[in-house]
C-alpha cells in the first residue's frame, strides 16, 4: 500500500508554513499544496527549495480565498480586494451559468498555474481549496492546465462515510450531504482522469475529518487502509488556531504522532508522492 501525506494551504500564513516544514523534516509528511496568492507564498517556496524531499503541488483558490489577478481584471468572480466569494452555492451557480465568470476564471486559473511555475518548482499535483476544483466546469479547465504544467495527479477525496462517523459523529448530517454530493463528483472526475493520463489515489482520508485529523482518527484509517493507493491530507498550524474545519494544531500533532509512525510501519505502508504513483499508475 501506498499513502501520500499531504498538507493544505501552503503558503497562506507563516504558522501554517512552518506546521508544514515541522510535519516533512520530523513527521511523516511528503507533499504539500501551495496558494499561489497566499500571503506568504515567498516563505513557502523558500522552505520547499531548501527540502527537495517535499513534493509541491498547487491548491487552486476559486472560492474563499485570494485570487492572484487584480480585482479589476475579473470583477464577476471577485470582490474590490481580490477575494472570491465564501459562499459555495452561490459559486457554484456562477461558474455553472455565467459565462463571463467562466471566462474569467479561466484566465484566473491559469494565472495560479504560471505564477507556480514562476517559482521554479517541480508540479506535484493539483487540488482546490474546498474542493472546487471537482465543479464540472472548473475541473474542464484544470485538467488541461494540469497536463500542460506537468502534473503528475488530481486529487479525488473519495473518503470513508463510515469511519468518520465512528471516530466523530458531530456534523453527520453535513458529512452524508457531503458524501452524496462529492460522491458523484468523484465518480465523474475519475472517468475524466482515466483518459487524461493524471493519477488519482484510490481512497481519501481528510475530507471527512477536515481540521480534526487527530492521532485517533489517524491510528484507526490506518488500521483499516485497503485500497493499494491512499491520501491522507491534514491543515495543520503551529498557531493557537482550533477552528472545526481548520488550520489546527491537533493536525500537526498527527503527524509528528509516534504512535501513526510505529503503525504506518507495523502495515508496512510506503510513503509516497504523486509522482511516485504515476511511477506505477494510481488504482481507479
Amino acid at each position: 500500500m501506498k499513502l501520500i501525506v499531504n498538507a493544505d494551504d501552503f503558503g497562506l500564513n507563516s504558522e501554517i508554513n512552518r506546521a508544514i516544514l515541522a510535519a516533512h523534516r520530523d513527521g511523516i509528511l511528503t507533499s504539500a499544496s501551495l496558494i499561489a496568492g497566499g500571503a506568504a507564498v515567498e516563505e513557502a517556496v523558500d522552505m520547499a527549495r531548501h527540502n527537495p524531499r517535499l513534493a509541491v503541488g498547487l491548491h487552486i483558490v476559486a472560492i474563499d480565498g485570494p485570487a492572484v489577478l487584480a480585482p479589476g481584471r475579473i470583477p464577476h468572480i471577485v470582490d474590490d480586494r481580490g477575494r472570491f466569494s465564501a459562499q459555495p452555492f452561490k459559486v457554484g451557480l456562477m461558474y455553472a451559468f455565467s459565462a463571463a465568470a467562466r471566462s474569467e476564471l479561466r484566465m484566473e486559473l491559469r494565472a495560479q498555474f504560471e505564477r507556480f511555475a514562476a517559482t521554479g518548482l517541480k508540479l506535484s499535483h493539483v487540488d482546490g481549496h474546498q474542493h472546487m476544483h471537482l465543479h464540472p466546469a472548473v475541473l474542464e479547465m484544470v485538467l488541461p492546465l494540469a497536463k500542460e504544467f506537468s502534473a503528475a495527479g488530481v486529487r479525488v477525496p473519495r473518503d470513508d462515510l463510515s469511519l468518520s462517523l465512528r471516530a466523530d459523529r458531530r456534523k453527520a448530517t453535513t458529512k452524508m450531504a457531503w458524501t452524496l454530493v462529492f460522491g458523484l463528483l468523484s465518480r465523474w472526475a475519475a472517468a475524466k482522469l482515466r483518459s487524461s493520463g493524471l493519477v488519482w489515489a484510490a481512497r481519501t482520508y481528510g475530507f471527512m475529518q477536515t481540521g480534526q485529523m487527530l492521532v485517533p482518527y489517524v491510528l484507526a484509517a490506518l488500521r483499516h487502509m485497503r485500497a493499494a493507493t491512499a491520501e491522507m491530507y491534514f491543515h495543520p498550524t503551529t498557531g493557537a488556531r482550533a477552528d472545526y474545519f481548520g488550520p489546527n494544531p491537533g493536525d500537526l500533532h498527527a503527524m509528528l504522532s509516534a504512535a501513526v509512525r510505529r503503525e504506518i510501519n507495523r502495515r508496512g505502508i510506503e510513503l509516497a508522492t504523486y509522482k511516485s504513483l504515476a511511477g506505477g499508475r494510481a488504482a481507479s
